[in-house]
């Protein structure tokens, strides 16, 4: 009975503040969860965000401060005080977890995070305006991207995947529908030793990752006859003289040196692919590639970047609104304006100015339309050191022609050695 009263007591109060499901942690303060900053209650918090080091940068506009002083104007009566630390979103799930306690009020996560997160208790359900709010202004597959079992953990503020980019005068808009078309004219470049990128190959020719990727028990299957047509087509790439692995920036360096013609990345390569490729400058969602005999649409993973809140905050009102406000329209339009980080409120990528960035629409029509939702269980920890390490085995030419049925056979073993039983 006493803990039904609790649970009672918070999830009463949790609603109020645009929470649920944050147990014990979440604070019993009795306040609205409107905008209005007339009905704050007066009341002193000192709150730790953590954002990655170019959102605290001055050459960067200092996005981070920035924002949060412009949140503090919104709530006069509230005497605030900000702590900032440096953690990128890739290092949340790693960082917050190892001690949820000492850990931000609010920070920054990329979704594939989400499952580690949860696991630890180290990341709020949002409930009330707050939920309705995300649900109200991001799409069906961003808000998918922080959703787990049927709850939302995260306000995305940036959609994450990768593209292409290339040469518009060596490509047509054309050929660069097809990846086979584009080595037949120039040099491509591809991360294929980087586990982020080279499942793209064996999830288009129908290749599954843990089911519908919330399936942790059935594993990754990347073998049997799928599997081996797919390897044998990377082997084939491999040896293909237009064909380059872009490691330690070699894409990039071939761009500036107009030995490479497209390469694979995302937004944060933007300025740079810009300024080398200059007026011949193009990026586009991804190509297909024939394996087996058929064109298959290569696919990306997609998932979000998003503003977290810490179950176990002391001022959790405070954090949940921070989070809101740093997730919402203006704190992104800023972002992008600052940083180009690519918007995801709707409301934004209909403005003009927005919706013509050739960069958003490449990542944009990828998310839609080319890609596949990261699977966010934690079991996915145990996917990318064997996909990387089968990259390297592929670009030091050690699977052949001869070998890759036995070699598929082991590759496909390694990625279910730790699968949850």
């Amino acid at each position: 009975m006493k803990a039904k009263k609790l649970l009672a007591v918070s999830l009463a109060a949790s609603t109020m503040l645009g929470l649920a499901g944050c147990g014990g942690s979440s604070s019993s303060t009795s306040s609205s969860s409107k905008s209005s900053s007339s009905e704050d209650k007066a009341l002193t918090a000192k709150i730790t965000v953590w954002s990655p080091q170019e959102d605290q940068s001055k050459a960067n506009g200092n996005w981070l401060k920035k924002e949060c002083q412009a949140f503090a104007k919104q709530h006069p009566k509230w005497k605030l005080t900000f702590k900032y630390g440096v953690c990128s979103e890739a290092d949340a799930g790693k960082t917050v977890t190892q001690d949820v306690s000492a850990a931000a009020d609010v920070y920054m996560y990329a979704n594939d995070q989400l499952g580690t997160l949860i696991d630890a208790n180290a990341v709020a359900q949002l409930g009330g305006s707050t939920l309705q709010t995300v649900k109200d202004t991001n799409s069906a597959s961003m808000l998918k991207s922080v959703t787990s079992n049927g709850k939302v953990y995260g306000i995305p503020f940036t959609g994450n995947t990768w593209f292409m980019y290339y040469d518009k005068s060596v490509f047509s808009s054309s050929d660069v529908k097809s990846l086979d078309t584009m080595l037949t004219k120039g040099k491509v470049a591809f991360p294929l030793s980087n586990s982020w990128y080279l499942g793209s190959f064996y999830l288009a020719n129908g290749c599954t990752l843990y089911g519908d990727g919330t399936q942790a028990k059935k594993g990754v299957q990347f073998g049997g006859d799928k599997g081996y047509a797919t390897t044998k087509t990377l082997v084939d790439l491999v040896n293909n003289k237009n064909f380059s692995d872009d490691a330690d920036g070699k894409g990039l360096a071939g761009l500036r040196s107009h030995k490479i013609k497209a390469m694979f990345s995302g937004s944060w390569d933007y300025d740079a692919v810009k300024k080398a490729l200059g007026k011949n400058f193009a990026a586009t969602q991804l190509p297909t590639v024939k394996i087996g005999g058929k064109d298959q649409q290569l696919k990306s993973f997609a998932g979000s970047k998003a503003i977290g809140v810490n179950p176990k905050s002391k001022n959790m009102e405070v954090a949940v609104k921070l989070a809101a406000y740093l997730g919402g329209e203006k704190a992104q339009k800023d972002h992008y304006t600052l940083r180009s980080i690519i918007p995801c409120n709707t409301a934004l990528l209909k403005e003009k100015s927005i919706a013509s960035d050739p960069l958003i629409k490449a990542q944009n029509d990828t998310i839609n339309n080319t890609s596949v939702l990261q699977p966010t269980i934690a079991a996915m920890n145990n996917y990318w050191t064997p996909v990387e390490t089968f990259g390297k085995a592929l670009v030091a030419k050690q699977v052949t022609t001869k070998n890759y049925k036995a070699k598929t056979d082991a590759f496909q073993k390694s990625l279910n050695s730790d699968a949850s039983k």
